[in-house]
């Protein structure tokens, strides 16, 4: 199955943002509520909003967090919608991809392939192949047969590809976050046992540059999260004197963290900038002069720009438990979590003009007892639409039960959203994804999932009469190019200077 970007059918939104309209009782409406309302109303239910101006800001603030001169990497893995990759393009961020999907949504942002840094496990012959007709010539390698595979292409591509070694090295154990070295991993090589030799990393057809850590993830502790990058600094020093040859690359990984599905805001690391500075200076003397300092994130930059609204369909109550029914489950949010991957979710309530919402409604009435809503709490679980009890949004909690027809908004579901989750399973629609900036519609558009015929068949082979191969949603407006399909309803699109 492809996944292509589809534009999501819908009254043209232009001019200015929606107006706000009377706020509940409780006080006025949030403007981004109102908003996200009127985007209901355009694009129906549910949808993510993705707010690109958080998305400039973000990556500002981490820039201003790192040394001077940092180049950083924007992970497509964490969310790869064409506009949030263009804002990040445009802020001054760099590609990194693990996969020639993630590769053609940086070409379709406008970046081109000598600005992607190629990483993962297991690349193949073929997405290589395809990555350097791109014109990606970065590569970071997590073993010497990975080495070899890049090497191999590289020279049947009659080019030479510039590889960081990723390195699982024993780290600081800061013990915050999830950690990705110090111990048994597909990701890196091993130095546990002593350092490498040199000679199991040169290979014709590629160019040993660089070394590449990534400890941990999701670190909302700055001295963790400082620790294990100075005990990188220590490990690349060590190499490179091992080998007696200057680094030109380094690249630190990231690791800064931003909520998931919960409010609250991202973690400051005011704090990083000078102490970094310090120990480069004193590991690796003139790094300044000679090496490029590279790191990258994912969840941070993006991670707070995206709200998922949903609606309730149906509130019912089972042996104790209210349950709130929504539009939208692990299909559309948190499929990782659907497999234990990620902590429980908990949705927060959007306070909006015009919709149910109990906490600001001191009519509503309970949809199962007829009681005041006022009245006192719930146990109160939200779950999803598809047919499996693992389809839970929150777990039951203390909480004023919604009412059917409330807007549900989760937060900070920029990163690991829809492009993480179960979009394939029970067949249903994707949601629409909205951009905006300055509180104007950017585009809308929503990821369809399809089948394609594969080559190699006989032409005497025909299918079944009752076989269609290909399978796709009753408003499945496919684009017919082969790279993902940005939508534009409007022309309020950010002016691109850089070529």
């Amino acid at each position: 199955m492809r996944t292509d970007h589809s534009p999501v059918p819908g009254p043209a939104p232009t001019g200015p943002a929606p107006a706000v309209g009377r706020a509940p009782a409780v006080g006025p409406v949030p403007a981004e509520d109102a908003l996200a309302a009127e985007l209901v109303r355009r694009y129906g239910s549910p949808l993510y909003v993705y707010d690109l101006d958080r998305v400039t800001r973000a990556a500002a603030d981490l820039r201003a967090a790192l040394p001077d001169g940092s180049r950083l990497y924007y992970s497509l893995k964490a969310n790869p919608h064409p506009e949030l990759v263009r804002t990040l393009r445009l802020a001054g961020c760099s590609p990194e991809i693990c996969s020639t999907g993630e590769l053609a949504a940086a070409l379709a942002a406008g970046f081109a392939g000598a600005d992607c840094l190629y990483g993962g496990p297991g690349k193949t012959a073929e997405e290589l192949r395809e990555a350097l007709a791109a014109g990606v010539r970065t590569f970071s390698v997590e073993s010497p047969a990975d080495l070899h595979r890049v090497g191999a292409e590289a020279r049947a591509s009659g080019v030479t590809a510039r590889c960081l070694l990723r390195i699982n090295g024993t780290g600081a154990d800061a013990g915050v976050g999830l950690r990705m070295t110090g111990g048994a991993s597909q990701f890196g090589h091993d130095i546990t046992d002593g350092l490498p030799d040199l000679a199991a990393f040169t290979v014709e057809g590629t160019e040993l540059c660089g070394l590449h850590f990534f400890p941990l993830t999701n670190a909302a502790d700055p001295a963790g999260l400082l620790a294990e990058a100075v005990a990188s600094i220590r490990t690349a020093a060590a190499l490179e004197a091992h080998w007696g040859l200057p680094l030109r690359m380094l690249d630190l990984g990231g690791g800064f963290a931003c909520p998931y599905a919960a409010p609250g805001g991202r973690p400051r690391y005011d704090g990083l900038r000078e102490p970094l500075t310090a120990a480069l200076d004193e590991h690796l003397p003139g790094w300044q002069g000679r090496l490029e300092l590279a790191f990258e994130s994912g969840r941070y930059l993006v991670g707070d720009s995206g709200r998922l609204i949903c609606t309730v369909t149906e509130v019912k109550e089972s042996r104790g438990t209210v349950y709130g029914v929504l539009d939208s489950g692990i299909n559309h949010l948190g499929g990782l979590s659907g497999v234990g991957r990620l902590p429980s979710l908990r949705a927060e309530p959007l306070r909006l003009a015009g919709s149910p919402d109990r906490a600001g409604s001191p009519d509503a009435t309970d949809a199962t007892d007829g009681t005041n809503a006022t009245d006192g709490t719930r146990r109160v679980a939200l779950v999803g639409p598809l047919c499996t009890p693992a389809d839970v949004i929150s777990r039951a909690a203390e909480t004023v039960p919604p009412q059917a027809g409330a807007l549900l908004a989760v937060p900070n579901v920029g990163a690991y959203g829809a492009t993480a989750s179960l979009l394939g399973f029970l067949s249903r629609p994707a949601p629409a994804e909205v951009t905006v900036r300055d509180g104007r519609v950017v585009g809308a558009d929503r990821l369809t999932l399809r089948r394609e015929p594969l080559p190699g068949r006989r032409p005497t082979d025909h299918p079944p009469a009752d076989h269609h191969p290909t399978h796709h949603h009753p408003t499945d407006h496919r684009p017919t190019d082969h790279h993902p399909t940005h939508h534009h309803p409007t022309d309020h699109r950010p002016t691109d200077t850089r070529s």
